[in-house]
């Protein structure tokens, strides 16, 4: 539930922040920002929340965690409102509208908070109703930089309300009120879409186990391979074997029946067994790898489950459920030294990695990019994978396409050629082909582009 107008009156008559200054800006997420105020005695951290179903203003007495990345509208306030002195600190009317004017020097600001559940927003004015910018930035209301805000303009409320009633500090109780039910920050909604999104990883990680494990059980048999070609050299001739099967005896005395082509001599039908044998065991070096690094992020999503559950700070635990939901270690310092293998492109907010061997291609699909990052590869020619990464609500730019498909020509077999046909698709359109070689795959859903190699948006993409 968002506050009613009688309760922001009650916490700005709390607050008391006029004469106050704003020293430091935090912004936790996308719809929640603390605005820090030093009065002459104390600091008082403001929370304001933009939540559906929990707007809200009042001090908060829990830890701010910082965005880990610069967020738009906090690195605004910071260049233009921090240090800046509060000279008024209202509500308009009975309307949800908190207006703050502000002074930093000779330049003044408006600051309006508007607690409306279907409509939150913070906006940013020049003395002139010129919108600065905005925490979310509302076109279709004329919520954009340039635009003109005057909500004094507004009908005030006509509906009566009444203040819950706490004991103690209304901006104390209401802190912890919303700890624990304050729509998306609850506690407990917070925990429960953890665990889903925790029990949902592990289930499918425990299942790649047991596959992984299977596998495993069978490359163990790869000594028998090796036997049998050893057997098929110590005979004399396999031509004409019928019906293409090797019946002799082992080297302990005991019957064993071996395939075999009867076309084939005995080195040939050797090195047959020889080349699955070589096969088998470095594919079960590579099998026992998967298996080590699957039971290590096992053991890491436990982990992350039992921090999960024990955390009683909501802003911190949204951050946690982020990380979650994005892979990310919760160990800091193992999230530091995880490096992403191959090369790494930077094009503004964009990513494009691209893997410079086999090994590395295998590695970027199995462990570094999602299903809905784009792959693209030079068609008909062996080369690198080229992976852009997939922005949330973004559609990928053709500049970023033509980039990454200049990279995938680059970074193959058609570089001398100068250009080459490219194509490419969502990274979970991708089927691995069965007994193929390490990293092979095949596209679906693919599309294709034409690329003739543009040396200087490489030599661009070579700077970044």
């Amino acid at each position: 539930m968002s506050l009613n107008w009688k309760e922001i009156n009650l916490v700005l008559s709390e607050l008391d922040l006029e004469g106050a200054q704003i020293q430091k800006i935090i912004q936790s997420s996308f719809d929640i920002l603390i605005l820090v105020a030093r009065t002459r005695t104390r600091s008082i951290p403001v929370l304001v929340s933009l939540s559906s179903g929990a707007c809200r203003l009042h001090e908060t007495f829990r830890a701010a965690p910082k965005s880990e990345q610069p967020l738009r509208f906090a690195e605004f306030l910071k260049s233009r409102i921090v240090n800046s002195w509060i000279e008024e600190a209202v509500q308009l009317g009975q309307n949800r509208v908190v207006r703050l004017l502000l002074r930093r020097g000779e330049n003044r600001y408006q600051m309006y908070i508007r607690l409306w559940s279907n409509a939150a927003n913070i906006i940013v004015t020049g003395d002139d109703g010129v919108i600065l910018d905005a925490m979310r930035r509302l076109p279709k209301r004329g919520e954009v930089s340039g635009g003109i805000y005057r909500p004094e303009a507004e009908a005030p409320a006509a509906r009566e309300y009444e203040i819950r009633e706490f004991e103690g500090s209304f901006s104390e109780k209401l802190d912890a009120w919303y700890a624990e039910h304050g729509g998306t920050l609850s506690l407990e909604q917070l925990r429960v879409q953890g665990k889903k999104n925790l029990e949902g990883r592990m289930g499918r990680l425990a299942a790649s186990l047991e596959h992984l494990r299977e596998k495993e059980a069978a490359g163990l048999d790869a000594d028998r391979l090796r036997i049998c070609g050893d057997i098929i050299l110590s005979q004399s001739s396999v031509e004409g074997a019928k019906p293409e099967w090797l019946e002799t005896v082992d080297f302990e005395g005991g019957a064993i029946r071996i395939k075999i082509d009867g076309k084939k001599t005995p080195a040939q039908n050797a090195e047959h067994y020889y080349s699955q044998y070589r096969k088998a065991k470095n594919g079960l070096d590579e099998i026992r790898k998967e298996i080590a690094s699957g039971e290590a992020e096992y053991k890491q999503l436990l982990a992350s489950e039992k921090k999960l559950l024990a955390e009683t700070n909501p802003l911190i635990l949204e951050r946690l459920l982020k990380k979650i939901k994005a892979g990310v270690p919760e160990d800091s310092k193992a999230a530091k030294g995880k490096k992403t293998p191959g090369l790494c492109f930077a094009d503004g907010p964009w990513i494009i990695l691209a893997g410079r061997s086999a090994k590395e291609n295998d590695e970027l699909l199995r462990k570094h990019v999602r299903g809905n990052d784009f792959w693209l590869h030079a068609r008909d020619y062996a080369g690198s994978y080229i992976f852009i990464r997939q922005r949330a609500g973004k559609s990928v730019p053709l500049e970023i396409l033509l980039d990454a498909g200049n990279l995938a020509v680059f970074y193959s077999k058609a570089r001398n050629n100068g250009s080459a046909d490219v194509y490419y698709t969502r990274v979970k359109y991708l089927r691995r082909a069965k007994g193929g070689p390490r990293g092979l795959v095949i596209p679906t859903q693919e599309k294709n582009l034409h690329i003739t190699m543009d040396r200087e948006r490489l030599k661009r993409l070579e700077n970044s």
